[in-house]
């Protein structure tokens, strides 16, 4: 046991000091930070400044979509309105050739049917302009036809601005609280990220280790005074160490940003977002279940490999997992107590991120949950009894790379 923590210490040490988990520490958080910030202020340039002109037969209808395109205060653009002539469209899809105007809605006016639109534009993915002058042209036609049946201009407005609806979650207690599809969803995935990242991330630095002190003969000195069950133990311990220091230090930055003024203020209304203990208290368990399961395997199938590249060829296995559970991400958020989603919940290597992505939507049974982690422990202590036969045997083997026969015999003679 002294020698399996003397080699966790070590681990933990070379690892932390190391200028890689310096530069993930700080630089991955202020990478998403700067992500975010500079999608934010990008969107708020989207649509900004640009020249319209919106040509059409019924002047009324014209004028109304001008408004709904000048109502928005962010956008600040330019709308022109003109009569539908094929002299002016001859004009101003010159003036769109060269850039002097921004985009034409042409808009055909026919009595008694609905109008037809088209939108001209010097750039073919220009869908968020497109999605407004659809959006604005539905509005005006709805009012036009409203007001023209008697309704007062007021009334319309509130029934094209439209209602509201707040939504809650009936809790199994028979409590409600209020609940946001969309933040639900983003809390979801935000956390599903982090624990797939930061599991497959220290899955493999075990392997890499594992291929470089194998390279660097360093095992032969190593087994004089460890057993190779010791030494997969102790690495295995020491990188989850070094992996719960940096989790650790995220969600303290993240928490701190979290309570800020400015989160707060950003956090207001509907995109409130609220964790729960249940959430808190398994994450950590979830990773270290997911994060035993994937180096474990991996430190065994590293031991078999002679380069890092040779490694490579393992990644699928720890991508495919990952891929299945977010190609499954609508359909767990939207029925979350659904017979795939219990089930990609309670399968060992998806079970981490499908179970916070349910959680994200709906606390599931305890039972189930129990379930869940009892499978996973069950399937890591047979990773451990198959990795470590490998371990035992690979990590002295060099020259060649083993091949799947090579592999059975490791497990079955040692």
């Amino acid at each position: 046991m002294n020698n399996i923590w003397l080699i966790a210490k070590r681990e933990y040490l070379e690892q932390v000091k190391g200028r890689a988990f310096k530069l993930t520490t700080i630089g991955l958080p202020a990478i998403f930070a700067a992500i975010v910030g500079i999608s934010y202020l990008a969107n708020l340039g989207i649509g900004a400044n640009e020249h319209l002109v919106v040509a059409s037969d019924d002047t009324v209808l014209a004028k109304e979509i001008q408004a709904r395109l000048l109502s928005d205060k962010k956008g600040k653009s330019t709308v022109d309105v003109v009569k539908a002539t094929e002299a002016e469209r001859t004009a101003i899809l010159e003036q769109v050739r060269t850039r002097a105007v921004d985009g034409l809605l042409w808009v055909d006016s026919k009595p008694g049917a609905l109008p037809t639109a088209t939108y001209y534009s010097p750039s073919s993915g220009d869908f968020i302009t497109a999605g407004g002058l659809k959006d604005a042209l539905s509005d005006a036609l709805i009012k036009e036809h409203l007001t023209s049946a008697g309704m007062k201009e007021a009334d319309v407005d509130a029934v094209v601005k439209g209602i509201a609806v707040d939504t809650y979650q009936v809790k199994k207690d028979g409590q409600m609280v209020a609940s946001n599809a969309m933040a639900s969803f983003w809390k979801g995935y935000v956390m599903a990220i982090l624990l797939s990242m930061t599991t497959m991330i220290y899955g493999m630095n075990v392997a890499r280790s594992v291929i470089q002190e194998k390279t660097s003969r360093i095992f032969e000195v190593m087994l004089a005074i460890a057993k190779p069950e010791d030494m997969l133990a102790g690495k295995l311990i020491g990188v989850a160490a070094v992996g719960m220091t940096q989790i650790a230090i995220w969600l303290a930055t993240g928490t701190a940003i979290f309570i800020s003024p400015l989160a707060a203020a950003a956090m207001t209304g509907n995109m409130k977002i609220h964790f729960s203990w249940t959430e808190g208290i398994l994450f950590p368990v979830y990773f270290l279940l997911g994060y035993l399961l994937y180096s474990s395997l991996f430190a065994g199938l590293a031991a078999t490999c002679e380069t890092e590249q040779e490694l490579q060829m393992y990644m699928p296995l720890a991508a495919a997992p990952t891929w299945l559970s977010f190609a499954m991400i609508l359909l767990i958020m939207n029925d979350s107590n659904s017979v795939w989603s219990v089930l990609a919940s309670l399968f060992p290597p998806t079970a981490p991120i499908v179970m916070f992505l349910r959680m994200a939507s709906q606390t599931p049974p305890l039972w189930q949950i129990g379930l869940s982690i009892g499978l996973m422990v069950v399937s890591i202590w047979g990773v451990l009894w198959f990795s470590s036969r490998l371990y035992r045997v690979g990590i002295l083997m060099y020259g060649k790379r083993a091949t799947l026969p090579e592999i059975l015999r490791w497990v079955r003679y040692s």
